[in-house]
């Protein structure tokens, strides 16, 4: 079977809406196949499942949906394709797809998730762009979530070095989240790579930014929170890294904050003052021949 039949089974499953859609890409892992998994469901409830008269769904024309995605520069990548993130896909809560505008590259399995607070203090924006800029540096590409404050900077700062960065938004790729970065947006993809998991025309919504946090820790091997609240996203993706079973490094100044001075307590999260304290850790404990954690 084709892999675009492959990817329609999978846009298929997911439209039916009759499991969570982790719980989508555990089975289609298992089976090997979305088609198969597809086959199995229709058989069991054609009727509710794939319209009132079980009929087949029509995977030709989702086919033909997904080459008019792809004409627009989205790559469409199921958790069974070789072009779906390795990072990512040894995560439990990994989504069963992944569109990508740019491209990624095997360099960017040495990546590290740098993330903070959307109104961040001008000491947090310095900081954002020194660890940006050291990581650049120490050939590890830039992850973060395209947001105002701490995200800005970091992204920014890695494409000034010359370095790869990977913006992961909370949005379909038609969309931009806030506006006023459409314009960064468009130079990452063109310069990198830009990942959503939500359908091409999805809008921001409560829900969909802890989504985008739990795949920016997926793809990197640390995450490393600049500056946070108690009801940032960052803090959630600190949680979601640890559950991960990556370690989280937090800025020295972060622990003003309670939440911050308990997480630090954790196993697997570290204080840090400089940002070497950061890749001399990720280098211990990750190896340069296997660095899909």
């Amino acid at each position: 079977m084709s892999d675009r039949t492959e990817a329609a089974a999978l846009v298929a499953l997911l439209r039916a809406g009759r499991r969570p859609w982790a719980e989508y890409a555990d089975l289609v892992e298992e089976a090997g196949s979305a088609a198969a998994v597809l086959d199995s469901e229709q058989s069991a409830e054609p009727a509710t499942l794939f319209g009132g008269d079980g009929s087949s769904v029509q995977l030709e024309e989702i086919a033909a949906e997904i080459d008019r995605w792809e004409a627009e520069g989205m790559r469409f990548h199921t958790v069974l394709d070789p072009g779906y993130p390795d990072n990512l896909r040894g995560v439990h809560d990994r989504p069963p797809f992944v569109f990508v505008a740019g491209a990624l590259v095997p360099a960017d399995a040495r990546a590290i998730a740098v993330v903070g607070s959307r109104i961040a203090s001008q000491h947090g924006v310095w900081a954002a762009r020194a660890i940006a800029e050291h990581l650049v540096d120490q050939r590890y590409t830039v992850v973060s979530g395209l947001a105002a404050g701490i995200d800005n900077a970091a992204h920014t700062a890695a494409l000034a070095r010359k370095g790869r960065t990977v913006a992961v938004i909370g949005t379909g790729l038609r969309r931009s989240y806030p506006p006023q970065h459409a314009d960064l947006q468009r130079r990452i993809a063109a310069e990198c790579a830009v990942i959503s998991q939500f359908w091409p025309g999805a809008p921001p919504s409560r829900r969909s930014f802890p989504m985008r946090n739990a795949v920016m820790s997926g793809l990197s091997l640390a995450t490393v929170v600049v500056e946070a609240s108690l009801t940032s996203g960052s803090r959630i993706q600190a949680r979601l890294a640890l559950e991960h079973g990556r370690p989280v490094f937090l800025l020295e100044s972060v622990l003003e904050h309670e939440w911050a001075r308990e997480f630090a307590a954790r196993p697997g999260a570290r204080v840090f003052r400089s940002p070497d304290e950061i890749t001399t850790v990720v280098e211990r404990l990750t190896s340069p021949d296997d660095l899909a954690a």
